[in-house]
């Protein structure tokens, strides 16, 4: 969906409504560079350079994070704009968020990295605590739209499904995922009615 949400954003910057935005302008090279990144980020992984992979797609969410930054410093000026810009960027920061965590834990798998059952159920779940720190961050200084919050629960929430009802199970991971989604959502929640919006 994401995929399909970019192309739309491409498309309708050729429109008139969109060549008019003064908040699509303001994001300079930024969705680009995203596009570009995201783009080498699935050549990289397929390539099997994990650790490359890391620092591709932390990047990314470096990148994402400034046109956060940017779309917030002043409102859509109507639907379309809100869904084009502060929709399809919203997700996009969301999923990668969660993706490089998850990426990060792919990567340490792969090198042999293995803490003991213990250890590594700890380590999961500081990996968890560092997403939902993200989330929050997202949602009371980045001042995300609802998308941010709603792509990583659905990141979170699908490591909770499969660390709970699949293979390998981890309950204490998978309730761990749970509360970090839910968290992630509340904070959001509870940002969007602060004063300081």
């Amino acid at each position: 969906m994401i995929y399909l949400l970019l192309v739309a954003y491409v498309v309708w910057l050729w429109t008139p409504a969109g060549g008019a935005s003064e908040r699509a302008r303001s994001l300079g090279w930024l969705p680009a560079a995203s596009i570009l990144l995201n783009g080498a980020w699935l050549g990289i992984t397929q390539a099997g350079w994990l650790w490359l992979s890391v620092l591709d797609i932390a990047l990314l969410a470096v990148v994402l994070g400034l046109v956060m930054k940017r779309l917030a410093g002043r409102a859509a000026s109507g639907p379309a704009e809100a869904i084009m810009l502060d929709g399809t960027f919203g997700l996009y920061l969301g999923w990668v968020a969660v993706a490089t965590c998850a990426n990060i834990t792919a990567a340490a798998v792969a090198q042999g990295v293995d803490l003991g059952a213990t250890g590594n159920q700890a380590a999961a779940v500081a990996v968890l605590v560092v997403a939902t720190l993200l989330g929050v961050v997202f949602a009371r200084v980045l001042r995300a739209p609802w998308g941010v919050a709603a792509a990583m629960a659905w990141g979170l929430g699908w490591i909770a499904a499969g660390r709970l009802a699949g293979a390998p199970s981890s309950p204490v991971v998978g309730a761990g995922a749970a509360v970090a989604a839910a968290t992630v959502v509340a904070v959001a929640a509870l940002a969007r009615h602060s004063p300081l919006r």
